[in-house]
């Protein structure tokens, strides 16, 4: 059976703090714009890659930083977005984009299902099976579990300026979205997307609707600004003041035991 991932290459996710007392879970989908050895460059340079099409800057620091802070247990997908998307569905055009963005994809264009059913066996299932296993064995142990999505936005996108410096999204279940929602609001200085730039939805999102839904947990999908958190100065900024709000937001919400 062909192979996407050589036995040197690093696995499709990495787990921070497995043994977590608190219970902040985060999930960081877009935490690397690795790309296997096997497809090359997918056909486009650094520069192109390193962009946010390839992943979502700055985001892996600060789950790394909360995780410290919070003593939370993380997973951080492994493999660019590029390769496969991990919070979208398999199914959706999205999964694996031909074009992301104004970018087109050559590595991307054209695959076969066999091609596609790869990246989804070694990168996809394996880093979902992870978060299931984790959330299966927190129930059973009676452990409570709030999930945090981590990600990070374009401060332009298609000419657009986009003022807001952080964003909380949700779909059908906001109490701890608007909790922090209206905590960052009280943040002086902020501008506050609520569900803006984007909004979780089925055919758009995995983690909240797969994983956190269905099981009743509280969650937030959290968006900063790239450009804030694009060196180490911004990430510890943007660490701290999450590290601080998510217990305040989950207290006022009542969603903490």
């Amino acid at each position: 059976m062909p192979r996407l991932l050589a036995p040197d290459e690093p696995p499709p996710f990495e787990i921070l703090n497995p043994n977590a007392a608190s219970p902040w879970a985060i999930n960081c989908d877009h935490a690397s714009n690795r790309v296997p050895r096997c497809l090359g460059t997918l056909g486009l340079s650094d520069a192109e890659r390193a962009r946010h099409i390839g992943w979502d800057i700055g985001a892996a620091a600060v789950t790394r930083g909360l995780v410290a802070r919070l003593d939370a247990w993380a997973i951080l997908q492994n493999y660019s977005r590029l390769v496969i998307d991990c919070n979208r569905r398999p199914d959706v055009a999205s999964s694996i984009p031909e074009r992301s963005e104004n970018t087109a994809v050559p590595g991307n264009i054209g695959l076969s299902a066999e091609a596609r059913l790869l990246r989804q066996r070694e990168v996809f299932q394996p880093y979902h099976a992870a978060i299931v296993a984790t959330l299966d064995a927190r129930a059973k142990a009676g452990q409570h579990t709030l999930l945090v999505a981590m990600h990070s936005f374009t401060p332009i996108y298609d000419g657009v300026y986009r003022p807001m410096q952080a964003a909380v999204l949700y779909n059908r279940d906001a109490r701890l979205a608007k909790a922090l929602y209206h905590r960052l609001c009280a943040e002086p200085g902020l501008v506050v997307g609520d569900n803006e730039p984007y909004h979780v939805a089925d055919d758009t999102d995995y983690a909240v609707p797969v994983h956190a839904e269905p099981r009743g947990l509280a969650h937030v999908e959290i968006e900063i600004r790239q450009d804030l958190i694009a060196d180490a100065a911004g990430q510890a900024e943007w660490t701290e003041r999450f590290a601080r709000l998510l217990p305040l937001a989950a207290a006022d919400a009542g969603v903490i035991e």
